[in-house]
């Protein structure tokens, strides 16, 4: 990587073309409340998709379908031989997701692909924008699915293996979809670089416009099972219960407690299933998650400990028996410094005010950054809303990311 980025003032990005791209895509799945459901390997998905892929082939791009379902539009560069530099985010949402967390990272690097031709311009490297599959890990976890194939960091079989809570399988949900992976999962990008809402406050609380992201923090997730004994609400003294849920419950204070004692982590239980989840019966079952965050690996180690143990006292406390699996397990990432460098001289060049910023958040980037070098721009959005209907941001300061992505493909390609 180049130590600076060399801005071509003339080469400017359209604004309005990419908020009209990012409106229409969030057309497909949109929700009454404004907002998106585009689960991953959905209908809406496999609708979203072609889309992309309608767009992607406008500009020129082949496109590739690896084998965990990624979408690979690629523009080729004067030289076949040097390895390409890569851009993406991705396309699927939550249940109740918002217009741009992902969206705008593949909108934004479609646009670049468009001002590209515009130019008539062709980098002596190829390009190639990336859609991946499944970050949210909504219907199948875990998340980042197949950014973290294509690393490395999860073996092909165990991800096409992960069932939803219906019992597809991610290799079957794929199918009835219509994706139909063309090649393995593989690849070597010169560099990686991914545009995307903050999905916090600090930018918008610091009146920046640009976050240049030095690191991600490190999180892991574990899936909980809790079993105890279903009985009569009612006739089933206090003393002789088994209840499941009392146990989940307990567990799910202490892990709160653990995420506020150390800041500036976070920890959190987003999904329980309880069975038989009846008003008048003691809870036999919960299946629970829980994930915690934290910039220092070794600080999020200590976290671990206590909530296991917290678990198994809950467990102990309520007479149930307790399974406890780690799902993710993903260290804090530094991003390279170079790419860092590049994204911060683009935007003090441009004149946009910028800050660094840590990503509190995970993203394809973290998982790119293990194999490549990576970075990632931070643009702001609405009171750091996001994973909601709510989820906004200002067109102005799309355009800027966007235009700092552009400014930071083209160097890298051009070496």
């Amino acid at each position: 990587m180049a130590d600076s980025v060399q801005v071509r003032p003339a080469l400017k990005v359209n604004g309005e073309r990419l908020w009209s791209s990012i409106m229409s895509l969030a057309r497909i799945g949109a929700t009454p409340g404004g907002g998106v459901n585009r689960q991953a390997l959905t209908e809406a998905d496999a609708r979203g998709r072609s889309q992309f892929i309608e767009w992607c082939e406008a500009v020129g791009c082949t496109i590739r379908v690896d084998a965990i379902g990624n979408l690979i539009a690629r523009l080729p560069g004067r030289d076949s031989h040097l390895p390409a530099v890569m851009m993406g985010s991705h396309l699927d949402t939550q249940p109740t997701g918002g217009k741009f967390d992902g969206a705008y990272g593949v909108m934004a690097g479609l646009e670049v692909l468009r001002t590209l031709q515009d130019a008539c311009l062709r980098p002596a490297r190829a390009i190639e924008l990336v859609a991946w599959t499944n970050e949210e890990g909504v219907r199948f976890a875990p998340s980042m699915m197949g950014s973290s194939v294509y690393a490395g960091l999860m073996r092909l079989e165990d991800a096409l293996s992960v069932r939803d809570v219906d019992g597809v399988t991610v290799r079957r949900a794929m199918a009835d979809i219509g994706v139909h992976p063309q090649g393995e999962v593989s690849g070597s990008p010169a560099a990686y670089f991914e545009a995307h809402i903050e999905q916090g406050p600090v930018l918008e609380a610091e009146g920046k416009t640009i976050g240049v992201v030095t690191a991600a923090q490190g999180q892991c997730w574990f899936r909980l099972v809790f079993h105890g004994r279903a009985a009569h609400a009612g006739s089933t003294p206090m003393s002789m219960r088994a209840d499941a849920l009392a146990a989940a419950a307990m567990a799910v204070t202490s892990l709160n407690s653990i995420g506020r004692q150390y800041p500036p982590g976070c920890a959190t239980s987003g999904r329980m299933i309880v069975s038989p989840n009846s008003p008048n019966v003691i809870p036999e079952n919960i299946v629970m998650t829980a994930e915690m965050r934290h910039p220092d690996d070794a600080v999020r180690l200590t976290m671990e400990e206590q909530f296991r143990a917290a678990v198994q006292a809950a467990a102990w406390g309520h007479g149930v028996r307790v399974e406890i699996e780690k799902v993710l397990e993903q260290p804090a990432a530094p991003f390279d410094a170079a790419c860092v460098e590049q994204i911060r001289q683009s935007a003090e060049r441009r004149g946009y005010a910028c800050m660094d910023i840590v990503s509190g958040a995970a993203h394809d980037a973290v998982a790119m950054s293990r194999i490549v070098p990576a970075g990632m721009i931070f643009v702001p959005c609405a009171a750091g809303i996001s994973h909601n209907e709510l989820e906004s941001a200002e067109p102005g300061d799309l355009e800027a990311g966007c235009q700092v992505l552009c400014d930071c493909v083209l160097a890298a390609s051009a070496q």
